[in-house]
């Protein structure tokens, strides 16, 4: 049996380090940040984007992230438009990798930075929350190049909620080491608590 986790947490508290932790224990990890990237890059998103914005979000013929990232998060607007494109396709393609998935495989972890805020926490097995301090993150956000939380994190719930409502929070304030320590342990409890005996 295949024990589906939903991973969500705050911006820069270390979401994509976790999963690359889980996929070290062998868990099969999909991005539904990443594939919002890849969803910019089919032809009618791109059309879509430059008929809304035109070519202020192009730059040497590529669609500019951080141009499209500068605008939406300044606008709520804006972003909602974006995600009612993007949504719908992340969503089947999720849907493809679930039902493609290797019956084989028991532990299988999907980034989600809207679980909570989208409802999609009772599709899944179990949900855990990455969290850190707010010093943390601004630090990690400057080492990005991205400015401060407060845009970002506009249509998101607190840390503090999103814990609240976790089955599992991971507290990522350390070391990468510290991170994969509390993910091997936390790997080893989902899968003994939900089906680890089957």
């Amino acid at each position: 049996m295949t024990i589906f986790v939903g991973l969500t947490g705050g911006v820069a508290a270390g979401k994509s380090a976790a999963m690359a932790a889980f996929e070290q224990q062998g868990a099969a990890v999909f991005s539904t940040d990443l594939a919002a990237h890849r969803a910019l890059d089919l032809p009618e998103v791109r059309d879509a984007l430059l008929e809304r914005w035109g070519d202020d979000v192009v730059v040497g013929g590529e669609l500019d992230r951080n141009r499209i990232a500068g605008i939406v998060f300044k606008d709520a607007g804006e972003l909602e438009w974006l995600e009612a494109l993007l949504h719908p396709r992340v969503r089947d393609e999720v849907a493809r990798w679930r039902a493609e998935l290797d019956p084989s495989v028991d532990l299988a972890v999907i980034e989600v930075p809207l679980l909570f805020e989208s409802g999609l926490e009772g599709t899944f097995d179990a949900t855990v929350s990455i969290i850190a301090e707010d010093e943390t993150r601004t630090v990690r956000m400057a080492d990005r190049g991205h400015e401060g939380n407060e845009g970002r994190e506009s249509r998101q719930l607190s840390q503090g909620e999103k814990a609240e409502r976790s089955t599992y929070v991971v507290r990522n304030d350390g070391s990468l080491d510290d991170l994969a320590r509390a993910i091997t342990d936390l790997s080893a409890n989902l899968r003994g608590a939900t089906g680890g005996s089957e």
